[in-house]
């Protein structure tokens, strides 16, 4: 039972890694706290679910195309409203979540609930590895969140675009005198972060059904990894998805399932308290401002 649980663990701990690591790109580049992440969790799980049952497309023309659009969505919500607030980080809040909470309620309005709406898995079999059955989608959401990230690496260290947004994340002003929009950069960080909220729908809502109450779960969950990994580190959201995904996980089998959620906010309420900043955080403590 143990290595079964630890297997779990590991997997849940790669899908809240997944769920959070678009949402910490984006404030790592752009500064900007997309609180309208989760809705674009959901939405592009409802274009998927749309595109395969209403228009007729394939799965993989369907994902790819949500995806797309997704990342499309959240460059025009930059564009269009952030921009104008750029650099109020409350109106920016407001804005995000505000806008969030219509789409999300925008389809539990049109009576976009029930089990009918879901999405296929993409294969469906299962192993049996250290005493436990795991199915097939489980392991591909491990190795697509492993590709991710190394993926993620490698844009932001050997790619121009991805020095460009190091370069912004390090200190705007210096590199807006090498050319670089910072307008242009926040932008694409804020519609790739979209597009990575997209990523992790397609492959962990196949495990459950779309509502729009996973929006709400989704922002939670990815807030509680940035806020303890700290905020724009992508090695301390790594490090606090394992830790909140074996957490809950072993909360999960060994003291109740209705203690699960209880983890994370108890989580986000000690770390607040001991290191603000977060494990990684580059914001400074108290003491240092002193």
């Amino acid at each position: 039972m143990l290595a079964g649980t630890a297997i779990y663990a590991i997997i849940n701990s790669v899908i809240l890694a997944l769920m959070a690591i678009g949402f910490n790109l984006t404030f790592g580049i752009s500064g900007v706290a997309n609180f309208a992440y989760g809705a674009f969790y959901v939405l592009s799980a409802y274009a998927t679910w749309m595109m395969i049952n209403l228009l007729g497309f394939s799965y993989p023309v369907s994902v790819l195309l949500s995806i797309l659009i997704t990342a499309l969505l959240g460059a025009a919500m930059y564009r269009f409203v952030l921009m104008r607030v750029r650099g109020q980080a409350l109106s920016e809040v407001i804005a995000t979540f505000g806008i969030g909470l219509a789409v999300l309620e925008l389809f539990r309005y049109f009576g976009f609930v029930g089990f009918e709406y879901n999405l296929p898995v993409f294969a469906d079999y299962s192993f049996f590895i250290g005493g436990a059955f795991v199915d097939m989608q489980r392991l591909l959401i491990v190795a697509i969140g492993v590709v991710l990230v190394l993926g993620l690496w490698v844009f932001t260290h050997h790619t121009s675009l991805g020095l460009a947004f190091r370069g912004i994340a390090q200190d705007e002003r210096t590199a807006l005198t090498f050319g670089i929009n910072p307008d242009k950069i926040a932008m694409l960080a804020v519609a790739m972060g979209a597009g990575l909220a997209a990523v992790a729908a397609t492959v962990i809502i196949p495990l459950g059904t779309i509502s729009p109450e996973e929006g709400y779960d989704v922002l939670i969950k990815a807030l509680a990894v940035c806020i303890i990994g700290g905020l724009g580190s992508t090695g301390g959201v790594i490090l606090a998805s394992f830790v909140i995904g074996f957490a809950e996980r072993f909360t999960d089998s060994y003291i109740g399932s209705h203690w699960t959620m209880i983890v994370s906010l108890a989580a986000i309420l000690i770390v607040l308290a001991v290191k603000p900043s977060g494990f990684f955080g580059k914001q400074k403590e108290l003491e240092e401002r002193i």
